[in-house]
């Protein structure tokens, strides 16, 4: 065991390999078709260099196509074409590992030579020492929450104290508790000796080889068999990772840099890969009442769902008031309130019961708009019903309403997407900052919330756009003006602008705006105006 944790590579003893193997390439990067190569070190060398002064025929010419070459610029790109000398620096880690002598020596030549990479990980990017960590695009977060799991936390340097800490306030891991100790594995031992173990346990070790494996050993006879241990380390060695994954470890991260990958190594260890994938949520509000969050709000969802072509659920979450069933022309029905007063009973089967299906792709989850019954509803079932219809399409629009109880900041914290809808006016600056800063406060880890600014005027707004990025940390990614007459035209044909104006500018920001929520380009990009067939066309006349 110590003994392969112990490996390294001789870089030394691979050279002459690697310069052998390069020589025997050709100009175009295959091999040679003649045994003898015509390169300075190859093996064995040419006797006749006569070729090198022999002029190319016609025909060659030919072939090659008469092309001019710049012979300083092809030095300049290909450098010293001769020299196939190798460098094991190019290509070793920033912390050099000593080499291996005697009999690892031989083990470690015949090692394949991508065990140097300097990203030694189960999953998600390695942060190399001295390089600055991208955190991970949407792309690679299926935005899937880690379910209700106990984790303990052993550090030994402060930096990774408040790393770990960032990581527990991220919603992602909002179902978890996590205790946070000090004092890395010999803490831990002395911890679990009393105490039962949890569902996973988190060591930072700045020791390693001989000193890890023993302390190892001390904490597997204290630990339960279905305890994960995820290891915070800093030596970056092939070996060590194939031994603690050999010896049970579920992870391994060398020096992390980023609360997202604790929190993907953590989701990867707890979520079903074969599960299908759940929704994105994408939580529209309005800083103040009349701010049309709404409108946007089911406009965006029409427009993915028709225009790009992704199954969308629509939830109209302001029940006594919503506009949801005005706006698609819909009769409010009782689904919703019926979901969240039993949301232990709602499944796939009594989902697809209960929506409202408008289009092929668009499904609506409208308000009962009833005033004669109180809403007190748990502030739990709302993300119950959320985490359900999550699994039923890939995009989930919320219109949340201009309240702020439990549930309401819940959902805003939750989302994955946050669009913050507001008027160009102070009641609507005042609350917007104030939105930004609690929502962004308990977001850590994720982008901001996109702002956008509605019902513009430049002669009449009292507060310009530009403020809202001086003053509220935020520029509008999109602004529309006042233009009551489209509006209007919309809300009374109950149809959506990017139909009642297709070329405005409204309905391409509506398009432009559902884009960037979505992650998504427009496919259909502008044609560009030059025309080859018509500048020949042009030089025939």
């Amino acid at each position: 065991m110590r003994k392969a944790a112990g490996e390294t590579i001789d870089f030394a003893d691979d050279e002459e390999g690697v310069a052998a193997g390069a020589a025997s390439l050709g100009p175009d990067g295959g091999p040679l078709a003649s045994a003898n190569v015509r390169y300075q070190g190859a093996k064995p060398p040419v006797a006749d260099e006569a070729w090198l002064d022999d002029e190319l025929t016609d025909e060659e010419l030919a072939a090659l196509g008469e092309e001019d070459f710049d012979e300083a610029l092809l030095a300049e790109e290909l450098g010293d074409a001769d020299d196939f000398s190798f460098d094991p620096q190019e290509i070793a880690p920033a912390a050099a590992r000593p080499a291996a002598k005697g009999g690892q020596a031989k083990a470690a030549a015949a090692a394949p030579l991508v065990a140097t990479a300097p990203a030694v990980v189960k999953s998600g990017p390695v942060a190399v020492e001295g390089e600055e960590f991208t955190d991970f695009s949407s792309s690679d977060d299926d935005h899937r929450p880690v379910p209700r799991i106990s984790i303990h936390a052993f550090c030994e340097t402060p930096e990774m104290t408040a790393l770990l800490e960032r990581a527990a306030v991220d919603r992602r891991l909002a179902k978890t508790h996590m205790t946070m100790h000090m004092g890395g594995l010999p803490k831990a031992v002395d911890h679990f000796q009393s105490t039962s173990t949890p569902n996973l346990i988190i060591i930072e070790a700045l020791e390693g080889g001989e000193t890890l494996f023993q302390q190892l050993g001390e904490l597997a006879e204290v630990c339960d068999p279905t305890t994960k241990v995820i290891i915070l380390g800093r030596a970056n060695d092939i070996g060590l990772y194939r031994e603690l994954m050999r010896q049970g470890i579920s992870d391994y991260i060398v020096r992390p840099k980023s609360p997202l990958q604790i929190i993907k190594s953590i989701a990867t260890l707890y979520i079903d890969p074969s599960a299908p994938p759940i929704g994105r949520t994408i939580a529209f509000v309005g800083a103040r009442g009349g701010a049309g969050s709404s409108t946007l709000a089911h406009n965006v969802g029409w427009c993915a769902a028709e225009e790009m072509q992704s199954d969308t659920v629509i939830l109209d979450l302001d029940l006594p008031f919503g506009t949801a069933s005005l706006d698609f022309e819909q009769d409010p029905t009782s689904g919703l309130i019926e979901a969240l007063s039993s949301p232990e009973r709602l499944d796939d089967v009594l989902l697809d019961r209960l929506l409202q299906k408008h289009t092929e792709r668009l499904s609506l989850f409208t308000a009962p708009n009833l005033l004669d019954r109180d809403y007190d509803i748990d502030d739990q079932a709302f993300e119950t019903v959320i985490d359900v219809v999550r699994g039923a399409a890939p995009t989930i629009i919320v219109d949340v309403p201009h309240v702020w109880t439990g549930w309401s900041k819940r959902l805003l914290q939750s989302a994955d997407q946050i669009v913050i809808t507001a008027t160009a006016d102070l009641a609507s600056f005042r609350n917007t900052k104030n939105l930004v800063d609690i929502v962004s406060g308990a977001r850590p880890n994720d982008s901001p919330p996109l702002l956008v600014i509605n019902q513009f005027d430049a002669k009449l707004s009292s507060v310009q756009p530009q403020q809202y990025a001086e003053h509220v940390g935020l520029t509008p990614s999109f602004v529309f003006h006042w233009e009551p007459q489209l509006f209007h035209t919309a809300a009374t044909n109950a149809a959506p602008i990017v139909q009642v104006g297709a070329k405005t500018k409204t309905a391409q920001s509506i398009r432009d705006l559902t884009s960037l929520v979505l992650g998504r380009t427009q496919a259909a990009a502008k044609k560009s105006k030059f025309s080859l067939a018509g500048l020949v066309k042009k030089k025939k006349k």
